[in-house]
């Protein structure tokens, strides 16, 4: 019995001891001289010569992440499940959903930004418009976790705004967002696919772009398009500068798989600052409103309008009783500017005007029968389902009506299309006095292009009311190849809009 229990201890000892020579072994140290060595692992130094602009670059990106980093939190949001939307081009991202539980609640991740020491939160509608209640979590860079309340959303910006009781936060340096230029660097920071504090770099390439992602002919989108990666996790988050200054909120992402792509969206933080401090200090938007719906000025309609530079934005159209029409503004008017600053774009106008209140006062710019003019405008305040300028863009209005009876057409084939005299009974039906109906629009020609649509009436011809076939007939056949003529038109649907056409080359 002694002899077993021996022997078992014996090779118990043993194992041990072979165990210690294989991990040794597996470290590749050698016992008996591993105290009289050493190894050299790597080069003495890198022989790059890195220049002064490229270490400042470095250590300015390096001061970005940690100037800016603390200001941006993680938001958890507990929501009711929605159905998944993955057939669209550009999304929306609250939205790493990391759990989805079979019961009637999920929950997303998105990001924040602090703008007050004592708790105010920035981040987007999208992120927390579905939110149960106290179903919202801040978590901060530092990692405490706090519970939020919801301060205020505006859907029409996609700006939402949460607090948390707190004091002595680490608050975010608002930058200017008028002042940004293409190719200017930008880092966006958030908590994308769960990663906490991610910073990612790129250039600013594109401002002012309408991804039509918010879905209401008066939604505000003049998106800082950027290039530095932007993922599912990161809404909410900030788009900052070289300074540390947040310049934007990120938003949307242009794609193919709901993931990063290479084209990232975030609101101008002039915008996003003007919503929020609405939110915080009226739990609403408090928006001015001017009564227009504008579309694009593209070259035809430039040149139709006796413009000199594609700029400014058209009015198709005016509000009952809106500040646009109280102040003598008309339709088919440009406006060009407001308070000096240019507009290019219908979002941009949409944009401007969204960052004011009702009762200020704004001075367009306006170009009316080849020269410019001055209108002052005093906003009123939003009325129910509406909101600082509609935007036309590109609508068909006659889609889903039926082509009107007419009589024998008068073809214009370099245009493409064909109008009749109407019949009275039709005249009578859509209220309009002109006798000029399209019969029809040749497929991919200048007038289908510029969405002429059968069943149009042309009420207007270069500002002017015209009423029979043969004097648009003699109008259309004073031009010149090259020329352009801007047309009133009225749909099927009573909605009256602004075309430009020009008389193609031969």
């Amino acid at each position: 019995m002694k002899r077993s229990v021996f022997a078992a201890l014996f090779l118990i000892l043993i194992g041990v001891i072979f165990g210690a020579v294989l991990v040794s072994n597996f470290d590749g140290v050698d016992l008996g001289l591993a105290q009289n060595k050493s190894v050299k692992l790597g080069a003495e130094r890198s022989q790059v010569k890195a220049s002064s602009e490229l270490k400042a670059l470095n250590e300015a990106f390096v001061g970005v992440a940690k100037e800016a980093t603390p200001s941006v939190v993680s938001i958890v949001v507990t929501t009711k499940a929605k159905k998944p939307q993955d057939n669209e081009f550009f999304h929306f991202f609250p939205d790493f959903k990391f759990r989805m539980p079979e019961e009637e609640q999920t929950q997303g991740a998105g990001s924040g930004v602090i703008v007050t020491a004592d708790g105010y939160i920035l981040t987007n509608n999208h992120v927390v418009e579905d939110a149960d209640e106290n179903g919202i979590e801040v978590v901060l860079s530092d990692t405490r976790r706090f519970k939020a309340k919801l301060v205020g959303t505006d859907p029409l910006t996609d700006i939402g705004v949460v607090k948390i009781d707190a004091s002595d936060l680490p608050v975010a340096v608002l930058g200017n967002s008028d002042e940004l230029q293409v190719g200017q660097w930008a880092v966006a920071i958030g908590n994308p696919l769960a990663l906490t504090s991610t910073v990612t770099a790129g250039i600013i390439s594109y401002l002012g772009r309408n991804i039509q992602i918010i879905g209401d002919n008066y939604g505000v989108e003049n998106f800082i398009q950027t290039d530095a990666a932007i993922n599912p996790g990161n809404s909410g988050g900030a788009l900052v500068n070289i300074y540390g200054e947040v310049i934007g909120i990120n938003t949307a992402i242009a794609t193919t798989n709901a993931r990063y792509q290479g084209y990232g969206f975030a609101i101008p933080v002039n915008l996003a600052k003007t919503v929020a401090e609405d939110l915080i200090l009226h739990g609403k938007v408090e928006r001015g409103y001017i009564g227009v719906s504008i579309s694009a000025v593209d070259a035809t309609v430039a040149k139709a309008a006796g413009l000199e530079k594609i700029e400014g934005v058209l009015v198709q159209d005016l509000v009952e009783g809106g500040a646009a029409k109280d102040a003598g503004i008309k339709e088919g008017d440009i406006i060009l500017s407001v308070d000096g600053k240019l507009v290019k774009a219908p979002n941009e106008l949409q944009s401007i005007i969204a960052g004011r209140h009702p009762g200020e006062k704004v001075t367009l710019q306006i170009w009316r029968d080849k020269a410019a003019i001055e209108k002052h405008v005093a906003l009123k305040p939003r009325p129910d389902k509406s909101s600082v300028a509609a935007n036309a863009g590109d609508n068909n209005p006659g889609d889903d009506a039926a082509p009107e009876k007419i009589s024998k057409p008068v073809q214009f084939d370099a245009l493409g299309f064909s109008v009749s005299k109407a019949d009275p009974k039709i005249k009578k039906e859509r209220k309009v006095d002109s006798d000029i109906i399209v019969s029809s629009v040749k497929r991919y020609s200048e007038a289908d292009n510029r969405q002429i649509q059968e069943g149009d009436f042309i009420v207007e011809a270069d500002r002017k009311e015209i009423s029979s076939v043969s004097e648009f007939e003699k109008l259309v056949k004073s031009k010149k190849p090259g020329d352009a003529l801007m047309l009133r038109v009225k749909s099927s649907n009573g909605a009256s809009r602004f075309i430009a056409v020009q008389i193609p080359n031969d």
